[in-house]
């Protein structure tokens, strides 16, 4: 009997032979389950889903690159989210409020995942999807990571980490794809073609040809920033919002030189909206319902040149709507004092500091004293 057998025998009890007997089936025990979790691991399921016809690709899986090549061609995000496991920030990635109609893209092997027709706002900061566009092309696994029981989904060539699904989706199937940013490459309709994913154009219908464009721009001001762009983000036919500076005399402004009031800029907000949904007009009438215009330098408690009210007119024809959209709320009964919005001539917006943007969506509850009046 060896000394490391003797030791064993005297702190469990057990002799020799039996410890040895003991120790192999355990062994064995092991073995078998080292098997068993890597049949499970590559038993990854796919949900079968209803979606339009695509072409048929080659399914010999390519060589994976290595680690060091995936860290070569990836950023430090892209690799920690996609080979780690990782989960990027929210409201803080490339895609969440990306609303082009394109393909989504595997990062890593290019296959084809996800189609901006099948995106949606789910108010949680990540890129959301109903289903894949191929459904072969996401596998999905069972993640016990953190105490939770959750359904991960992988790319099925790439064996890049997405994200999770979850049963709380919008679509018929009810499901919500979560997805980081940082495991896809978006490919707009335009490029698709160009990219080597034509035969996906069809997807898209009409908008995938060529079309006049319709997007307008406007530059509004009326107090905090932040409130503002809450409410208008949320009015139908506004694509994007932008909040910034503008109107002052500062040139590559910054929330320092804005906040004293003496840099003459306002702080504003630049919309982006397509007019076949949603006039400038229109844009306007909601833009005095949401702030006191009847207030001279001043919005809730902010006070200063800053926080005017002012419309940022492009060319002559806004500046008509502007006066006409004055005159409008002018007569509507909602507001007992004169009101004191000026019209000013769009000069140079700069935007603001990225901590400004979508602030109410990074810090929900967060300082506003905006809302919608009848």
């Amino acid at each position: 009997m060896t000394p490391r057998e003797r030791i064993l025998e005297r702190s469990t009890g057990i002799q020799a032979p039996a410890m040895q007997r003991l120790l192999s089936l355990v062994l064995v025990v092991c073995v078998l389950v080292a098997a068993a979790c890597s049949a499970g691991s590559e038993s990854l399921t796919t949900r079968s889903t209803d979606t339009p016809p695509s072409p048929t690709t080659d399914s010999t899986p390519p060589m994976k690159p290595t680690a060091e090549e995936l860290k070569q061609k990836l950023t430090a995000r892209q690799y920690q989210v996609t080979q780690q496991c990782g989960t990027e920030p929210a409201f803080d990635n490339a895609y969440w409020n990306n609303h082009e109609a394109g393909l989504y893209v595997d990062i890593v092997s290019g296959e084809p995942l996800f189609s901006s027709r099948d995106k949606f706002d789910s108010g949680t900061g990540w890129p959301s999807f109903t289903q894949p566009v191929r459904e072969e092309n996401v596998v999905e696994k069972s993640d016990r990571a953190y105490g939770m029981v959750r359904t991960e989904v992988r790319s099925k060539r790439g064996d890049s980490h997405l994200g999770h699904v979850f049963d709380d989706g919008p679509g018929p199937n009810g499901l919500r794809y979560c997805i980081n940013s940082a495991s896809l490459r978006f490919i707009p309709v335009a490029d698709l073609a160009k990219e080597g994913y034509a035969e996906y154009a069809v997807l898209f219908g009409d908008a995938a040809q060529p079309a006049a464009a319709t997007k307008t721009t406007a530059v509004l001001a009326g107090g905090c920033f932040w409130g503002m762009e809450e409410l208008v983000r949320a009015i139908p036919g506004v694509l994007e919002t932008t909040v910034g500076y503008t109107g002052g005399s500062v040139k590559n402004a910054t929330y320092g030189d804005v906040k004293t009031g003496a840099s003459g800029h306002a702080e504003a907000l630049q919309v982006v909206f397509d007019p076949a949904v949603l006039s400038y007009g229109a844009l306007l009438d909601w833009f005095f319902k949401m702030h006191d215009p009847t207030t001279v330098d001043r919005q809730g408690n902010d006070v200063g040149t800053q926080y005017r009210s002012a419309i940022f007119a492009a060319d002559e024809e806004q500046r008509k709507e502007a006066q006409a959209a004055i005159e409008r709320a002018g007569k509507s009964g909602r507001w007992k004092r004169p009101i004191v919005t000026r019209i000013e001539s769009a000069g140079t917006f700069w935007p603001a500091e990225e901590y400004h943007q979508d602030y109410l969506r990074k810090h929900p509850g967060g300082y506003t004293c905006h809302y919608l009046r009848d």
